[in-house]
């Protein structure tokens, strides 16, 4: 005879999640003056400061003939990354204090994490390209499934840095100074301001070993009909977030109690 699983212990999970949830967007959101309005200016004043910088340089951009949703295509996607991989990796120096509870643990703080930021970035992705074609009347043709595609490798991927990043900022005080360094050449490299298409064969294929620049193709070919992202390999992609993934929560699984009893 199966012995049932109590109530209260079934939605635990459910529970510990949207509490640490309320609790980030209360403390990364609420204490803020304007709160997520400044998350959305953040991207659009990357967008504006592009524009302004490379319409002195060339007419015209790379694909279509508006800068602001070229830029935006990029910086978004770059952006989501960004704050994906963020979220997740300083999911438990942040939660910390509330691991000591037994019915909070590790994962329960990288699940509300990424849920939040997911859902911050769709809004804010959302209303800036959606705001873009509104102000500037572009009447473009969109793949929604391109757009899908690219988000949801961004995703895996971000998520999957976040894991081992989870690991090395929770053990080595240094790493997040590391890292930081380490991520930054990836703004240059990964065809956000330019289309690595247009670039000469030995260049594209070196830069199309970054993975963001496949979902930053794959998103502008969900904006652009004329655009056919044919160097894009999403099993490239999910490939590299598989193995990244599983040795962050190998090292997540068999080190958590350290991480917590004495990690950085």
């Amino acid at each position: 005879m199966a012995i049932p699983v109590p109530r209260r212990a079934r939605f635990t999970f459910g529970r510990s999640v949207m509490a640490l949830i309320l609790r980030e967007m209360t403390s990364t959101y609420g204490r803020s003056p304007g709160g997520y309005v400044w998350a959305i200016l953040e991207p659009i004043a990357g967008v504006f400061v592009f524009t302004a910088v490379l319409s002195y340089i060339t007419r015209n951009p790379p694909l279509g003939d508006n800068f602001p949703l070229f830029f935006a295509t990029g910086i978004l996607t770059f952006t989501f990354y960004q704050t994906t991989s963020a979220n997740v990796g300083n999911a438990i120096r942040y939660s910390r204090p509330l691991l000591s509870y037994p019915n909070v643990t590790f994962v329960d703080a990288i699940v509300a994490r990424l849920l939040l930021n997911v859902l911050t970035q769709l809004m804010i992705t959302i209303l800036v390209l959606g705001g873009i074609l509104i102000a500037y009347d572009l009447h473009q043709l969109i793949d929604y499934v391109a757009i899908f595609e690219a988000i949801a490798m961004t995703v895996v991927f971000g998520t999957c840095v976040g894991l081992v990043n989870c690991y090395l900022m929770s053990m080595f005080s240094l790493w997040p100074f590391i890292w930081a360094v380490v991520n930054r050449p990836l703004f240059l490299i990964s065809g956000i301001f330019y289309l690595i298409d247009n670039l000469p064969e030995g260049p594209r294929d070196a830069l199309m070993w970054n993975p963001l620049a496949h979902m930053i193709s794959k998103m502008r070919e969900g904006l652009y009909v004329e655009y056919d992202a044919i160097h894009v390999s999403q099993v490239y992609v999910y490939g590299v977030s598989l193995v990244l993934g599983a040795l962050g929560m190998l090292l997540l699984y068999r080190f958590h109690r350290t991480l917590l009893d004495e990690g950085a």
